[in-house]
């Protein structure tokens, strides 16, 4: 967080919350990035997919690459020598487009066809792990039950 800025996580209620403030940050920074053009769809209950269009690029001149929780997509053009251009219109310039990925979501597969790189993603839902806290004394006790008398009579 910077110094002097408040933001909805500077609230007690987000405890924790440290290193999703910073994911935003980052992600509202390169949000000019505009290269190359992207699609996300849903394409089921629990998938989704990432369509990057990346003409002119073959499979070896692509990685994608997962760790921790951003998937990042970079496109790097191999140097052909051989070729003369009288005249070079077409980009051939190289990228890196970064995506953060909620926790529950993992990268499936990756395919190339006709210029456009499909990401497939899944939506892992877990099971409910909610539990019971013992609430107990001042010194650490559990609170016993305590007995009424009651006279009847």
């Amino acid at each position: 967080m910077t110094a002097g800025r408040i933001t909805l996580f500077d609230s007690p209620l987000f405890l924790g919350f440290d290193q999703f403030e910073e994911t935003v940050d980052r992600l509202r920074k390169s949000g000019g990035e505009g290269y190359p053009p992207y699609n996300i769809e849903q394409i089921g209950e629990v998938d989704l997919r990432i369509t990057l269009a990346v003409a002119g690029f073959s499979m070896d001149e692509l990685d994608v690459e997962v760790e921790q929780n951003q998937l990042t997509v970079r496109g790097k053009h191999k140097e052909d020598e051989q070729r003369i251009y009288l005249h070079r219109g077409i980009a051939a310039r190289q990228f890196q487009r970064s995506f953060v990925l909620a926790d529950g979501i993992e990268v499936k597969d990756a395919s190339l066809d006709n210029g456009l790189l499909h990401i497939d993603l899944e939506r892992i839902i877990p099971e409910s792990e909610a539990r019971k806290i013992e609430i107990k004394g001042a010194k650490g006790k559990k609170n016993a039950p305590k007995a009424i008398d009651v006279d009847i009579g």
